[in-house]
């Protein structure tokens, strides 16, 4: 466990692994007061063997503090690239973002392209504005968290979150315990508040690394459209896509290890 200081925030994040063959792989979270033991606890197992994973808790999570102000790309990118500069002393790493971590993770290769020697992205987005499915998903997020009981927020999210072959297959006692994983604190309506804002179109032609951009096919969070759309407009990207809902390294843990092995090795 480690902390380092950006602005107001006080960010958490936890390194595990000693592995000096390969990059550290910076591994960054969706939207969640969970941050990143809720999104990789299950994930970091599978790569920490050979190189070091590095998990940072952005604003918004429960181990990160902060002033509470709104919440921007650039500021939480501005939290991973201390995070990478603290923990490996500026030396490049492989940088996955998932979800929200998505358009973080293109903001810090964008703005630090020094840094990242491979770029993952994992069921992102470059904007809200302009997609009336995406924005009102985010709304309706909002407006469940902020009138809701904490129980439908979080069955709504679940939902979304997971295909319906996927939470057929695992059954209804640990159904009932995913809607415990996303509660409506107000760490997770800063994320969601920041969901229905973000545009990263801008930074798109100032990523240098070698990019993987990866879509879920039965994504209803974040349609596999909006990852088609990043590998149209990053020059030179890799595309593969999953047949997973939006949680997708969850639903296919064997295929999203070896698409990440793969891609970063070399």
């Amino acid at each position: 466990m480690a902390t380092v200081t950006v602005a107001d925030a006080r960010v958490h994040y936890e390194r595990t692994g000693q592995g000096d063959s390969r990059p550290a792989l910076v591994l960054v979270h969706g939207t969640g007061s969970g941050g990143a033991d809720v999104n990789w606890s299950q994930t970091v197992p599978a790569f920490a063997g050979d190189r070091t994973v590095i998990t940072p808790d952005l604003s918004g999570t429960e181990r990160t503090t902060d002033a509470g102000a709104p919440l921007t790309v650039e500021g939480l990118a501005a939290q991973v690239i201390a995070v990478i500069e603290d923990a490996e002393g500026g030396r490049p790493v492989d940088l996955l973002g998932f979800s929200l971590g998505a358009p973080v993770a293109m903001a810090v290769a964008a703005l630090r392209p020094g840094l990242v020697r491979r770029l993952i992205l994992l069921a992102g987005w470059a904007h809200t504005d302009g997609d009336e499915y995406l924005r009102n998903s985010f709304r309706l997020w909002r407006e469940l968290g902020e009138h809701a009981p904490a129980a439908a927020f979080g069955r709504f999210v679940t939902l979304t979150g997971f295909s319906r072959g996927f939470l057929n297959a695992i059954g209804r006692e640990q159904v009932e315990q995913l809607f415990a994983n996303m509660p409506p604190t107000e760490g997770t309506l800063r994320h969601v508040d920041l969901d229905l804002r973000v545009d990263v179109r801008a930074l798109l032609p100032r990523i240098q690394a070698r990019t993987l951009v990866i879509g879920a096919v039965q994504d209803v969070c974040v349609p596999v459209e909006h990852s088609r759309a990043l590998h149209a407009a990053i020059a030179g990207s890799e595309y593969a896509e999953l047949d997973a809902g939006h949680v997708a390294f969850a639903e296919r843990p064997g295929e999203f290890a070896k698409l990440m092995d793969e891609f970063t090795a070399g």
